[in-house]
C-alpha cells in the first residue's frame, strides 16, 4: 500500500541515545517530530496512527509537546516502574567468578578416626588384590617356560641292558637331549682309572662318574657349544666333537680341545629285576 505523498516526504531518523532526563525523570529526545503519521493510517480515520490530520499529532503522542528545539514527554508509560529507561539505571550486580574456590566446608567430616581407617582399608585391600594379580602373571608367565607335555611324557627312559653288547654305544633320547650308554670292558674300566686328576681341566674321578664300572651314562652334549661329540674316535679313544676339536677320553672327561668341562651325569638309576637302565 503506498504511503500519503507528505508522509513519504519525511526520511528516517535515528534517535540519539538519552543523555539527561527531567527532574520527573522523563527521558529527553530532541529532534522528534510531532507530525509524524504512522504507516498504517492512509486517510480514513482507521489506522494505527489515528487521525489523519497533518496539523494534530497522532494519538501516541498525546501528553507530548515541543519545546524549543528538545521533545519533551509526559506520557505515563506502561512499565510497572514508574521511570522509564534512562541511563542512570542501576546495573545488575555480577556474577560470581567461575575461578572463585566454592565452600566445602559442610562436607567435611566430624570424625576424622572413621575415614582414617577406612582409608586404611582400601588400601590394604588394594595391595592384597594388586599382589595377588601380579602372582598370578608371574605364574603364568613361568609356566609358559615349563616343560611340554611331550617333553614331561620322556621324562624317564627305560634302556634294555642286554641289549647294548660289550665295548659298544647306545644313544637314546631323553629330554630333548642325547644320551650316551657305554658298556665299557675292564680294559676300559683300567684306563680310565689311571689318569692322574691333577693333569685333568675338570678333575674328576671315575668312580665318580659311574654308579657301576661297566656303564657309563652320560649327556651327549658338548661343554664348549653345545654339539653332539663322535663316539669311539678322538686322541683318548673315547669321543671327540669335529665342530670345534673337543677330545673326551673313556669316561667323557675333557682332555683336549676348548670343551672346559666334562660331559655331564644325568640322574640314572638301575633296575636289576628287569634288567634295565632307568634314565631320569
Amino acid at each position: 500500500m503506498a504511503l500519503p505523498i507528505r508522509a513519504a516526504s519525511f526520511k528516517p531518523y535515528n534517535l540519539a541515545v538519552t543523555t539527561r532526563s527531567l527532574p520527573s525523570g522523563v527521558p529527553i529526545a530532541p529532534g522528534i517530530s510531532l507530525y509524524a503519521k504512522g504507516y498504517g493510517d492512509h486517510g480514513h480515520g482507521h489506522g494505527h496512527g489515528g487521525a489523519s490530520r497533518s496539523d494534530a499529532a497522532p494519538s501516541w503522542a498525546s501528553g507530548m509537546r515541543l519545546g524549543g528545539s528538545k521533545f519533551e514527554s509526559k506520557t505515563v508509560m506502561n512499565a510497572p516502574a514508574s521511570r522509564g529507561v534512562h541511563t542512570s539505571s542501576k546495573a545488575p550486580l555480577p556474577s560470581p567468578s567461575p575461578y572463585a574456590v566454592p565452600d566445602w566446608s559442610h562436607y567435611k567430616t566430624e570424625n576424622t578416626s572413621t575415614n582414617r581407617a577406612i582409608s586404611y582399608f582400601m588400601v590394604g585391600t588394594m595391595g592384597v588384590l594388586g599382589a595377588s594379580a601380579a602372582k598370578s602373571t608371574i605364574t603364568d608367565f613361568l609356566a609358559t617356560m615349563a616343560a611340554s607335555a611331550d617333553v614331561l611324557a620322556l621324562a624317564k627312559v627305560e634302556v634294555s641292558m642286554s641289549s647294548i653288547p660289550l665295548a659298544k654305544n647306545v644313544i637314546i633320547k631323553w629330554r630333548g637331549k642325547p644320551v650316551f650308554i657305554r658298556h665299557r670292558t675292564e680294559d676300559e674300566i683300567k684306563e680310565a682309572r689311571s689318569v692322574d686328576i691333577k693333569t685333568l681341566r675338570d678333575p674328576q674321578t671315575d668312580e665318580d662318574r659311574v654308579k657301576r664300572p661297566e656303564w657309563l651314562v652320560m649327556l651327549g652334549v658338548c661343554t664348549h657349544l653345545g654339539c653332539v661329540p663322535i663316539g669311539e674316535s678322538g686322541d683318548y679313544g673315547g669321543w671327540f666333537c669335529p665342530c670345534h676339536g673337543s677330545h673326551y677320553d673313556i669316561s667323557g672327561r675333557a682332555r683336549k680341545g676348548p670343551a672346559p668341562l666334562n660331559l655331564e651325569i644325568p640322574p640314572y638309576d638301575f633296575d636289576d629285576p628287569d634288567d634295565k637302565i632307568v634314565v631320569g
